[in-house]
């Protein structure tokens, strides 16, 4: 039943990326551009998520576990140190060049467009490399005790 209900809410956020037109890079970076034409419909299509999300994230707090009975998993680090600030920039900077991020590229993926094909491998290699510096440095620390 898991497996159902995450692909059905992929499904539902897939079709709302493509009606919302926001897994067209050229989109974003309308929006993006302030010298140009600027295109104000990703600032209604993130209002709308963030009021989303501000209502299923007020429920989540009252729950210990999910609808299907899942253990809720609330995010528990509330500070904002150099890594956050950090890595906000680079996944910034990247959407920017790119007009695409995570989830739109990988809705352009499935519409075969090439420049969500080298965003897609250049995320998992970026995903690859932390992993690989972060159990490094989990390891030196380890280590060092």
């Amino acid at each position: 039943m898991a497996a159902f209900t995450s692909l059905l809410a992929g499904l539902v956020f897939g079709f709302g990326l493509l009606i919302s037109g926001m897994a067209d890079p050229n989109k974003v970076l309308g929006f993006l551009d302030l010298a140009g034409p600027w295109d104000p419909s990703l600032a209604l299509v993130m209002a709308g998520a963030i009021a989303v999300g501000v209502v299923a994230f007020a429920v989540a707090r009252q729950r210990t576990v999910s609808f299907l009975g899942a253990e809720m998993k609330m995010p528990a680090a509330r500070q904002i140190d150099q890594r956050l600030i950090l890595g906000s920039v680079l996944f910034g900077v990247g959407w920017g060049i790119a007009g695409l991020c995570p989830g739109p590229a990988l809705v352009s993926l499935g519409t075969g467009q090439v420049k969500a094909v080298v965003f897609v491998l250049a995320m998992v290699t970026g995903m690859v490399v932390f992993e690989w510096l972060e159990h490094r440095r989990l390891h030196r620390a380890a280590t060092a005790r």
